[in-house]
């Protein structure tokens, strides 16, 4: 089964990190992602852009209605995501602990079951690359 592993900390706290520090906690996660690659298991990984690059839609009296930002309210923010093939919730917990470990400065590692409901499609794959229209 797949597993996304949501990964929150406070943005100003990553955001105050020294290059050095920033650095070492990518190569830390590194060896974990590498790890989980070998074993065929990873699947995407996504660091997403901070909350001020954010643009929500929600569902307003006449409509849809879009606004600046996430407005979540919450001290952490969703940073990133890690999607991993997994045999057992607890092979996703230890997975999620291994992470952890990589990064000790984050807030919490969410670990949630995925239903895929259309897989992703790669660049070969795509009506352009194949000469195909839509």
């Amino acid at each position: 089964m797949l597993y996304a592993i949501l990964c929150y900390n406070s943005e100003d706290d990553v955001g105050a990190w020294s290059k050095e520090h920033h650095d070492a906690t990518m190569a830390r996660l590194g060896v974990v992602q590498d790890g989980l690659a070998a074993a065929g298991r990873l699947g995407p990984v996504a660091r997403l852009l901070p909350t001020t690059a954010a643009t929500t839609l929600r569902k307003g009296r006449d409509g849809p209605l879009v606004i600046d930002g996430p407005f979540a309210e919450t001290k952490e923010q969703l940073l990133g995501f890690f999607v991993v093939e997994c045999a057992s919730l607890d092979e996703a917990i230890a997975t999620a602990r291994d992470l952890a470990i990589a990064n000790p400065g984050a807030g919490a590692y969410e670990i949630r079951p995925i239903a895929v409901f259309r897989p992703a499609r790669t660049p070969a794959q795509t009506p352009a690359a194949d000469g195909g229209g839509v």
